[in-house]
């Protein structure tokens, strides 16, 4: 681990010079050698020493940082580090060199100089014969540039820079700017600390003053943070499995304070984040600080990147004579497809027989669809005629891993047991579909995939690239399996904000063969707006109260969202979305739903279909509805068209028959742990069924 600069001991500058005198005193001989080859290094690295002085008379001590040049032999020189500040540096010609310090990380050179000499540009020193090497029993301090802090205490911010650091405390030099005074600032109280740099913040905390300078325009400031830990998301029950690697990764980053690279070993991962191990009084990580850019490497080999937060550090026991402290790290942000190469290697290291995002070997997967009669004879009849079609969806989705897909597969020598694939249709929620499970190991490989899922949401409901506000479903809910895991579960949580069912009629509208079509006066066809929408909220919320508005982005802020369907278009499919308001005497009687994809992307097409959500049920005639129907089927390609009409009690009030229920199941992830819940039950007791069978 690479560092900067630090002052693994007390400063004289802050102590006295009763410090000098006992740190020069401490520690074993080391030899002239042994300290020109540490100075040189230092050169190389374009690092500093600490020079420490003393006024023979007052004993007043102060510090300055120099940069050492190249040394051959007897004699060191040194230039003074150039000072941006414009302030005015004390005049040493009155002071004495007691020591200077060449730190090394683990370890401080203690030096006594023969000869000195002091001129504006730097210091020259002739080299003793030996030093003192001693050990340091302080946390590091990390030098830094370039990070902007700001002190925050009853409304006043105060402005300045971040000079050096340690795991746990930090020291600024802040400026006032008038009318502001330091009177303003109370140090008996708390403060919060900003810091920042590249326009991104860094670190945010509350900090108690320890001790500060005393000047009048200009002070330094060393601030404790008494913080273990910092809650970052909502707590959970059913948090994320972590699992120890062998062998394990490693962390590596350019740390956002110093600018220094680190690596740290990983003592345990999930989906969700990881913990990592460093010695206590080098530690550079501290509750709250961002890592702007991380990566998890694997032997070397494969590199996962990430955006990640420091959570909590422990002081964790001892190692090889040092003390050791655990640092927790939280995943904030992960490429979904690095983020399925993660999920792969800890899915199997819980079950060999879970996969994640694998390549799939397409002929097994549709042989698997017919033989558990996912694709039954009249869901084949509909999809026969474009299976060339249908074959190439499932190449792009299962084998080319896009960033709007994600697929579980619970297999037995190589042979499909379970199957469950996830996608992302809506811009804030993903689709729970092609759930299903040979029939000899039905409820255990069900479940199984169906946990997969769970983990997978767990670990990913935080990331923002995965947009996983929520999980929807659509089932039939004569299907008990289903009816048994969604049903169950929405009845368990019992609130529709946090998880909700809704029934839609579901049949096949056949494309009307004739010419254009008119709505008679005085109903109309028109463009969605986003009044309608709030209007379609207000019959919703009273209707049902659940989750399908904002789950399918029929919210007035999600009216016009194309950032998503440029996603599938990057992939070579096709996601379209049009809206339009049925309206009678301009008032709001309807809002249809009308999604384009490609064939087979769901395969009840409920992903290419007119949804068809009446706001006005009892004053919208049937012969309206197939109007709009038959003008609207105009935009797609096949004859027979998907309908989701809601409510689905419409249908019956209006004598139309429907082929099929379809309940809309949909879950705010916020609520997952009690899915998570429910789900783990019927696990257990598939497992005690499993038991007693044996």
């Amino acid at each position: 681990m690479e560092e900067s600069y630090g002052t693994p001991y007390p400063s004289p500058l802050e102590n006295g010079v009763k410090v000098l005198e006992n740190i020069q005193e401490e520690g074993k001989r080391v030899d002239k050698g042994h300290l020109i080859n540490k100075l040189n290094f230092i050169n190389f690295q374009d690092g500093v020493i600490l020079i420490n002085f003393v006024h023979p008379r007052f004993k007043h001590s102060c510090s300055r940082p120099a940069k050492p040049q190249a040394c051959f032999g007897e004699y060191l020189e040194c230039l003074w580090l150039e000072d941006n500040t414009a302030e005015p540096q004390q005049d040493l010609s009155a002071f004495q060199v007691r020591n200077f310090l060449v730190i090394d990380g683990k370890k401080a050179l203690v030096v006594v100089p023969q000869e000195t000499t002091i001129h504006s540009q730097g210091i020259s020193f002739m080299l003793p014969e030996t030093c003192r090497e001693i050990n340091s029993r302080r946390l590091y301090r990390h030098r830094c540039e370039g990070i902007t802090a700001q002190l925050i205490q009853n409304g006043t911010i105060f402005q300045g820079a971040l000079l050096d650091f340690s795991a746990v405390a930090f020291r600024v030099e802040l400026f006032i700017s008038p009318p502001q005074t330091f009177n303003w600032l109370n140090p008996d109280l708390p403060v919060t600390l900003l810091l920042a740099g590249s326009g991104e913040t860094l670190y945010s905390s509350e900090c108690m003053v320890i001790r500060h300078t005393r000047e009048q325009h200009k002070r330094t400031y060393v601030l404790d943070v008494s913080k273990e830990q910092v809650q970052r998301f909502r707590p959970k029950r059913f948090r994320s499995h972590r699992y120890q690697l062998f062998p394990s990764p490693n962390l590596c980053f350019c740390h956002p304070l110093s600018g220094k690279s680190v690596t740290l070993k990983v003592i345990n991962v999930s989906g969700s984040g990881f913990a990592v191990e460093e010695s206590e009084h080098l530690s550079v990580m501290g509750p709250g600080m961002m890592i702007l850019r991380a990566e998890l490497s694997f032997a070397n080999s494969l590199k996962i990147p990430c955006r990640a937060q420091v959570v909590y550090r422990r002081v964790h026991g001892e190692k090889h004579g040092k003390s050791m402290v655990r640092v927790g790290v939280a995943i904030l942000d992960m490429n979904i497809r690095d983020h399925g190469k993660l999920l792969g290697i800890l899915h199997q290291t819980d079950d060999e027989n879970t996969y994640v995002n694998n390549e799939v070997d397409l002929d097994s997967l549709w042989n698997f669809f017919f033989e558990t009669g996912f694709i039954y004879p009249q869901k084949y009849a509909h999809l026969q005629t474009r299976k060339e079609q249908l074959r190439e969806t499932y190449r792009k989705i299962y084998n080319e891993s896009p960033d709007i897909a994600c697929h579980f597969t619970y297999q037995e020598e190589g042979r499909i047991l379970g199957h469950v694939a996830t996608l992302r249709f809506y811009n804030n929620s993903w689709m729970i579909h092609h759930h299903a499970a040979r029939k000899a190991d039905h409820m255990r490989a069900g479940l199984m995939a169906l946990n997969q899922i769970g983990q997978f949401v767990n670990d990913s409901l935080n990331l923002y690239s995965f947009h996983m506000n929520y999980l929807f479903c659509f089932f039939r809910p004569e299907n008990r399996f289903p009816q048994r895991v969604f049903g169950g579960a929405a009845k368990g949580i019992n609130d529709p904000g946090g998880c909700s069912l809704d029934s839609f009629a579901y049949f096949h509208f056949y494309k009307h063969a004739g010419g254009a079509l008119e709505l008679p006066a005085p109903w109309s066809l028109e463009e969605t707006s986003t009044s309608d929408l709030l209007a379609l909220k207000g019959f919703y919320d009273f209707e049902s109260g659940g989750l399908m508005l904002q789950a399918f982005d029929l919210e007035p802020e999600m009216i016009d969202l194309s950032g998503l369907s440029r996603e599938y278009e990057r992939i070579g499919l096709t996601r379209r979305r049009f809206l339009f308001s049925l309206k009678k005497h301009a008032r709001l009687q309807a809002v249809i739903v009308l999604n384009l994809s490609d064939i087979g992307l769901n395969l009840s097409d409920l992903t290419s279909c007119i949804k068809v959500l009446l706001v006005d049920p009892a004053y919208v005639p049937r012969q309206i509805v197939h109007l709009i129907l038959s003008i609207l089927s105009s935009k797609f390609a096949e004859e027979e068209i998907p309908i989701l009409l809601f409510p689905r009690s419409y249908m019956e009030e209006h004598g139309m028959a429907s082929e099929k229920t379809y309940n809309l199941w949909v879950l705010n992830t916020q609520y997952s742990d009690a899915y998570f819940d429910h789900v783990q039950k019927l696990i257990d007791m598939a497992s005690q069924l499993e038991r007693g069978r044996k």
